[in-house]
């Protein structure tokens, strides 16, 4: 009988202390036992909370926080650690401006960081809609560590010793002299850059925030604007204001852009503003912005600007020439789009032009020849 009890006791153990765990899955059943044949006693739900009371080989028995008892695969379920750092990526982008709207294509896990690796907690349904908060990028394929004490097998070393020694024959002269196209003189060829992939961090109509790969995300923006992409990405888009077209209020669209590849250091690369042509019934191109290194997030408001009235605003973040991450307000008033100077950026400004005014004139002056009257005789 004691043999028994150890034996039972080596294959499960109840927990002495509460232990919570939430499920991964998107949804999964209870089992009345561990077992090939068992029976369906419930349903639990991505995110939903158990109670772990006793575990198995690799099954868990759970209660659910209605009270449900059942068995359920310990991969289906992540720690407690996991749920608190979703809940934490969900605070700290509480207040963060929405860069743009979209729709998943498909059924997509919800990773805690920008990794196919990173643990998942929350799913997004297909056609679900979303909120695209920010941008990373990581390497599609991470080298893994090797472990700490990582040792050759006594097998793998036998083997290793047991082939003969082969001496390489030197590769004939290439016509290039010898050197392999992309390598130095003397230098081994460069290894294969990694392969890089965009990721969005997105919320849910749930309030639930999470990373996912950037191409399963379709933008909401309307194909009138989009078909003017004229081969770019479009990374983001906002709203500034509506007109009046007809019967019917019409928006007006500040749309960020990018090349259309994965693994660029910037979330976008140009803006563009499209207002709306009345009379034609159709969007135009009112201000565009190239070679930019632009950075989520983009804001928009609106300011009064006396005289001019109320106008919608919007602030980019982009490094400036001297690698100095800046920001820049514009406005837009009717189809037209100025830069809004704070005044600090206004006397700077002026400073800058007096002073290349100044050495304009002085050198003008220096080249320009002396009038007759002052040659000397």
């Amino acid at each position: 009988m004691v043999l028994l009890v150890l034996g039972s006791a080596c294959k499960r153990g109840a927990l002495a202390k509460h232990e919570y765990m939430y499920v991964s899955a998107q949804e999964t059943s209870l089992r009345d036992r561990v077992a090939t044949m068992y029976n369906k006693i419930g349903t639990v739900h991505g995110g939903d909370r158990v109670e772990v009371l006793e575990k198995q080989r690799r099954f868990l028995r759970v209660r659910t926080d209605s009270g449900q008892e059942g068995w359920i695969e310990e991969r289906s379920l992540v720690p407690q650690d996991v749920y608190d750092a979703f809940q934490k990526l969900a605070s700290d982008n509480a207040s963060q401006q929405v860069q743009a709207h979209g729709t998943a294509r498909s059924d997509l896990n919800i990773h805690v960081t920008p990794s196919r690796e990173g643990e998942h907690l929350y799913q997004l349904k297909d056609g679900e809609k979303v909120e695209i908060l920010k941008r990373a990028t990581a390497e599609k394929n991470p080298p893994k560590a090797a472990p700490a004490n990582a040792t050759q097998s006594p097998k793998v070393a036998a083997t290793t010793q047991s082939q003969p020694k082969i001496t390489p024959v030197p590769a004939k002269p290439a016509a290039t002299g010898g050197v392999t196209p992309g390598s130095a003189p003397g230098k081994p060829p460069e290894p294969p850059k990694p392969v890089m992939e965009d990721w969005y961090l997105v919320r849910n109509s749930a309030g639930h925030a999470g990373w996912v790969l950037l191409r399963m995300i379709d933008l909401d923006i309307p194909l009138e604007v989009a078909q003017y992409a004229e081969g770019q990405r479009i990374m983001g888009y906002f709203v500034l204001n509506t007109v009046q077209e007809e019967d019917k209020q019409v928006p007006q669209y500040l749309v960020l852009l990018n090349e259309p590849k994965d693994g660029l250091p910037w979330d976008f690369n140009q803006i563009r503003i499209f207002t709306r042509n009345r009379a034609k019934h159709r969007y135009e191109t009112a201000y565009r912005e190239r070679n930019l290194e632009g950075y989520f997030p983009v804001k928009t408001g609106h300011q009064d600007f006396g005289k001019e009235g109320d106008l919608p605003t919007f602030t980019i973040r982009k490094k400036n020439y001297d690698g100095q991450m800046v920001d820049i307000t514009y406005k837009l008033n009717g189809p037209i789009v100025r830069r809004v100077l704070t005044p600090e950026q206004e006397a700077a400004e002026k400073a800058q032009h007096g002073a290349a005014l100044a050495a304009y004139y002085a050198q003008h002056k220096k080249q320009a020849p002396a009038h007759p009257r002052h040659k000397h005789k």
